[in-house]
């Protein structure tokens, strides 16, 4: 089975100057992208001065739905919540979402931060999804990312494929190697370090050469900071690539990424039995 997944940071659905809307847009790029499953942060549930100042181009449905149509199911976590409205995290997938649990792993009063957790059916097996938004201070993303292997320690089976995917904050990457070692993913890009020479990749994995590198996604115009990430498990990754430039420079302050990525063959026997009885 082959998967197309994608993640960005959406700000909100507006500019990153003047905070003009961009909600519209946003729906036809993420159509363009073509994605399976669609992993989003910083979604507008709802925001009354938004919907007041635009009315006339404001959507009337959360955004999440909004932006899933027909084309895609969607589930929405509650994160910040204000007087004039409140945002989170969302999924958007076309195949069903068979549940979903946002946990609040807030680390202070002033970043409100959950993880959502849905269970998707695929046609070959359940597949477990994270979607993630860390803090912007280094204490805070290093518990978040504790509560972040606990939850999938306790909720995704071993032998059941994962997608992590969002907004990490990780600048300084350090945080992947916790998630390589506790979880057993690799992050998408991971397979970019054979063009330096196979030898410079062993080295990596083994922790005796350089890092491991994700993409540069922030900000969108000129990406430098490597902020947003999806780490797999339980899949060969087939491509990656960030959309920066043209379109997306003007529809958030994040580049997005997207990934095609092929399910490995080795399925569990629970998984078989449920896609065949679907």
């Amino acid at each position: 089975m082959k998967l197309r997944v994608a993640t960005y940071n959406i700000h909100k659905g507006v500019s990153s100057f003047r905070s003009m809307p961009r909600v519209h847009a946003l729906k036809q790029a993420l159509a363009s992208m073509e994605a399976d499953i669609i992993f989003l942060q910083e979604v507008q549930g709802r925001h009354d001065r938004y919907a007041t100042k635009h009315a006339d181009i404001w959507p009337e449905q959360e955004q999440h739905e909004y932006l899933a149509g027909d084309s895609h199911h969607a589930v929405y976590g509650m994160n910040a919540v204000y007087d004039h409205g409140h945002h989170g995290n969302a999924l958007l997938s076309r195949y069903p979402i068979l549940s979903s649990r946002n946990t609040d792993v807030s680390d202070h009063a002033y970043e409100a931060r959950g993880i959502l957790h849905c269970v998707v059916r695929t046609p070959v097996a359940d597949l477990h999804c994270y979607v993630i938004h860390l803090g912007l201070f280094a204490r805070s993303r290093r518990r978040q990312t504790c509560a972040l292997v606990e939850a999938v320690t306790e909720t995704a089976p071993p032998d059941a494929p994962v997608v992590i995917a969002g907004d990490f904050n990780d600048w300084t990457n350090e945080l992947s190697d916790t998630l390589r070692d506790k979880l057993g993913v690799t992050e998408v890009f991971d397979q970019n370090m054979p063009s330096r020479g196979f030898g410079t990749y062993l080295r990596a994995i083994a922790g005796r050469g350089p890092k491991l590198k994700p993409a540069r996604t922030f900000p969108a115009a000129m990406p430098w900071l490597r902020l947003d990430r999806i780490y797999v498990r339980g899949f060969d990754v087939v491509t990656a690539q960030v959309l920066h430039g043209g379109v997306w420079a003007k529809l958030s302050d994040h580049a997005p990424i997207i990934a095609g990525l092929e399910l490995q063959t080795a399925v569990s026997e629970e998984d078989m039995r449920r896609a065949s009885a679907t």
